[in-house]
């Protein structure tokens, strides 16, 4: 069994902890994306961040995130987006894509990351997290409807192909207006991640 297991949990170690990836820092601390990718509004400067509960390295960044989100241009969009690379990684997405259909992101989210990372909750079955939301004032025929609807199906369906067509490897992963990406092996840490967004932008 162990054997089994092994290679899924290499995979979510390499691609979650990108930190200690051995990798030559880009001198602007960002590159361009091989294929520009369209956004969702012309008139914004997009910025999505690809993250997974499970990664440390996205819970510790996530305090200097939302910092630089209060201070943001107002020309900026800034979307989340769930990387999937696994069944695990998936069920924290669908996490995050019914929180997005119940409206509850910013009531939740921080919280998912403290649950999963602090509290070690897997919060991987329906039942789970059905407990969680209801914790946070979300009633459960809500929060069951919002997790078997059409609506975060299809999200979870999009989900590994949004991250295959922006390329992404590892998280946290930053992609600036469709045509550049940052991460931390490539801006050299977190702090100079946020650094190079403002510049780009």
């Amino acid at each position: 069994m162990l054997k089994k297991l092994m290679p899924a949990f290499l995979l979510s170690i390499l691609v979650c902890l990108p930190m200690l990836v051995v990798a030559e820092e880009d001198a602007k601390g960002y590159q361009i994306l091989p294929t520009a990718q369209p956004t969702q509004n012309p008139d914004k400067v997009e910025i999505i961040e690809f993250f997974w509960y499970g990664c440390p390295h996205c819970y510790s960044f996530e305090p200097e995130l939302t910092a630089w989100l209060k201070k943001k241009p107002d020309i900026v969009e800034f979307i989340r987006h769930p990387a999937v690379f696994n069944e695990t990684w998936g069920k924290h997405a669908k996490a995050y894509f019914v929180a997005e259909a119940l409206g509850v992101v910013d009531k939740v989210h921080a919280d998912l990351f403290d649950a999963v990372q602090n509290k070690k909750q897997k919060l991987d079955n329906a039942a789970e997290l059905g407990d969680f939301f209801a914790a946070h004032g979300v009633d459960k025929e809500k929060f069951k409807a919002a997790y078997n609807s059409f609506a975060v199906d299809a999200k979870m369906r999009q989900a590994p192909v949004i991250s295959s067509l922006y390329g992404i490897t590892g998280v946290p992963a930053i992609i600036i207006n469709g045509k550049y990406v940052t991460s931390g092996p490539i801006a050299g840490s977190h702090a100079k991640m946020l650094e190079v967004m403002d510049p780009v932008v």
